[in-house]
């Protein structure tokens, strides 16, 4: 007589999504596959050691500019290029969220030239700035529960549907101010856009404080969370997170919202801290966040990475430029330099997989 058949991880999966909802689900779908973050084999280690390796990097880039460079070390110079890197900064936060779960947002840059775009129109029609911010910021939540509801609902892949988004939302910025620049902002705004006004007792710029505390907050839902294990169970195969019981088109349309409003509220930033709104704002950011986001180890195909080597993958970006730009590097020599990283990025844990892969086979070979 036959003896009980064994249990498989499908079917554990499967109780746990019926006993459960999807906040559990997303328990179940990480413990029965890989953990949040690795790989089979000691991949967890191995982005430990990427994030690490980026860290570092950044520290020596810091030592290096301060020896090398004169006025690098300043600290208004210090101020001003955290400044700089405030809305790469902000938008990375929900784009690493994004990717972690097997998805891409490419129109956030395009949204921001929108925000920017429809807040010089209002402002230049004599609305009054308090009211100008909120309703910029609800059409970047629009904006981005249109990309999610054409995710989730149509059945589209992100990629295509933003590459779509990222011409349309440009393209009404410009219906929106044509080729105006609309600048006369309000002095209290602008000047907490501003370097020179740092917090107090500080160097930091305001938007990279509350980005300081918006990335401790994701930082927490991501690696301390259900929440965050939902991401990366969906990230690692979405099927099996869906067949967990999570609710995978409901959290990724949650997730473009968020891009969208951090995109929305960015482009405001971006108008202040230049004094100027046009349609053509952030044109192209949205690769040098891609860039950040992939240098600090999360995996373009979903499923791996950390916010904190996100955050350092940002930092770096942007100290890179401001040494580029201290030292008269051109500004087409400094998108070669971010394209190089991004290739970098993408290309050196393949080649670090590969080679683990191969070490593993032959180590099997041996043994």
């Amino acid at each position: 007589m036959k003896g009980p058949i064994p249990r498989t991880d499908a079917a554990d999966r499967t109780d746990a999504a019926a006993r459960t909802d999807g906040t559990d689900g997303a328990d179940a779908a990480t413990t029965s596959g890989a953990r949040p973050g690795a790989e089979p084999g000691g991949g967890a280690g191995r982005f430990l050691r990427w994030d690490t390796a980026v860290g570092v990097l950044l520290v020596a880039v810091l030592l290096a500019g301060g020896g090398t460079t004169d006025g690098f070390a300043e600290v208004t110079n210090l101020s001003a290029a955290l400044n700089d890197t405030a809305e790469i900064a902000l938008i990375a936060l929900p784009m690493t969220l994004l990717v972690v779960a097997g998805q891409v947002d490419l129109s956030v840059a395009s949204m921001l030239g929108l925000s920017s775009a429809l807040a010089g129109a209002l402002w230049d029609a004599g609305w009054a700035f308090e009211l100008i911010v909120p309703l910029c910021l609800l059409v970047g939540v629009l904006g981005g529960l249109l990309n999610g509801w054409l995710v989730t609902r149509v059945g589209l892949p992100a990629l295509a549907v933003t590459i779509g988004t990222l011409t349309l939302y440009r393209g009404l910025a410009s219906v929106v101010l044509g080729n105006k620049a609309v600048s006369d902002f309000p002095e209290s705004y602008a000047q907490w856009a501003s370097y020179t006004e740092p917090v107090p007792g500080t160097f930091v710029p305001y938007p990279m404080a509350l980005f300081a505390v918006l990335a401790a907050v994701a930082a927490f839902v991501l690696h301390c969370t259900a929440a965050g294990r939902s991401l990366f169970a969906m990230g690692a195969q979405e099927e099996a997170a869906r067949f967990a019981g999570i609710r995978v088109k409901r959290i990724k349309l949650v997730l473009f919202a968020v891009a969208g409003l951090t995109a929305s509220f960015a482009g405001i930033v971006y108008t202040l801290r230049y004094g100027s709104a046009r349609a053509d704002n952030g044109l192209g950011l949205e690769l040098v966040v891609i860039a950040s986001v992939l240098l600090g180890g999360v995996d373009f195909n979903g499923g791996k990475g950390t916010l904190g080597g996100a955050v350092a993958g940002v930092l770096l970006i942007g100290v890179l430029n401001n040494l580029l730009t201290l030292n008269d590097v051109s500004n087409e020599i400094q998108v070669i330099v971010t394209g190089v990283l991004l290739v970098i990025s993408v290309l050196t844990p393949r080649v670090i997989a590969l080679v683990t892969e191969r070490r593993r086979r032959r180590a099997a070979t041996a043994a």
